[in-house]
């Protein structure tokens, strides 16, 4: 594992900037989220930075001052507390105003990265946000750019969870149903049927019974649901069936039989066939197992 750090303002006509950059280990670069750069810059005149085609995720926040980003077809004016997560493999540029601006910024990627952004941008995620609690995000990028320069043997793992928790903090500013034309009362709506399918799982349960019971089309309320979870209402309730099934393989002596009965999924056959699907063994195997 090695990096190169620069810990000092690096010499520029247009920006003061501290920095650290970062070279993460293979094993790292094959399994983890890593960290490439992280650092803080002070404008000092007007001025752009245009990037293209950079294998890596950016999160940046106004600290002081204004600017805009031009990213995704779009122009977005930035001021103090605006954040900023894009995706930099497509053109980016971001330029102060006169009112010259502080940022702080983390380039970071990881295998799962594209499949984590994916989910943000389906969620509602936006490019340019104003966070419920901007603190919070500081507090990571101040225990990133601790551990960047440390010289800790396991510095890659701790990296690897500091920006699992700044992953988790975007993820939490991602829920926008405005974004794709839907309402309020449809986002409250799908709570309750989250509540019933945890508090009904063992009984048969259709999607035309939760229409009826909550008033709501059954074909949007697939849709809201999907949205807002992120996983279809049929695969929710088999998880739960799952979960309980596994609890009580553990730590009961039910029989196969009776545990797929208790815990929604019905005959033994169908049991041990979903229950495979989700697990990649059978209850049996599963129970021996564990």
């Amino acid at each position: 594992m090695s990096k190169s750090t620069f810990f000092t303002n690096n010499p520029s006509a247009t920006v003061s900037s501290n920095r650290i950059l970062y070279t993460p280990s293979e094993f790292a670069k094959s399994s983890l989220m890593y960290l490439q750069e992280i650092g803080d810059l002070k404008a000092l005149k007007e001025h752009t930075s245009e990037r293209d085609n950079i294998q890596s995720y950016l999160f940046f926040m106004v600290m002081t001052g204004s600017g805009q980003l031009k990213y995704g077809g779009r122009n977005y004016v930035l001021s103090k507390g605006g954040c900023v997560f894009i995706d930099c493999r497509y053109p980016y540029s971001h330029m102060t105003s006169d009112d010259l601006w502080s940022l702080r910024w983390c380039h970071f990627n990881g295998p799962m990265m594209a499949s984590i952004y994916e989910k943000y941008t389906d969620r509602g995620g936006r490019a340019v946000f104003i966070p419920k609690d901007i603190r919070a995000f500081g507090k990571v990028l101040d225990s990133l750019y601790k551990i960047a320069g440390s010289n800790d043997y396991i510095r890659d793992m701790e990296i690897n969870e500091e920006l699992g928790r700044l992953c988790t903090l975007l993820m939490a500013e991602s829920w926008h149903p405005e974004e794709k034309g839907m309402r309020d009362t449809g986002k409250k709506s799908v709570v309750p049927v989250k509540e019933y399918l945890d508090a009904h799982y063992t009984e048969k349960i259709t999607l035309d019974d939760l229409s009826r019971i909550f008033y709501i089309n059954k074909y949007y309320l697939t849709r809201m649901f999907k949205d807002r979870f992120g996983i279809t209402i049929s695969s929710y309730l088999i998880n739960i069936r799952v979960t309980h099934a596994k609890q009580m393989l553990r730590f009961t002596d039910m029989s196969i039989e009776e545990i797929g009965q208790a815990c929604g999924l019905g005959q033994a056959h169908y049991f041990s066939r979903v229950f495979k699907a989700v697990e990649g063994v059978a209850p049996s195997i599963y129970r021996s197992k564990w």
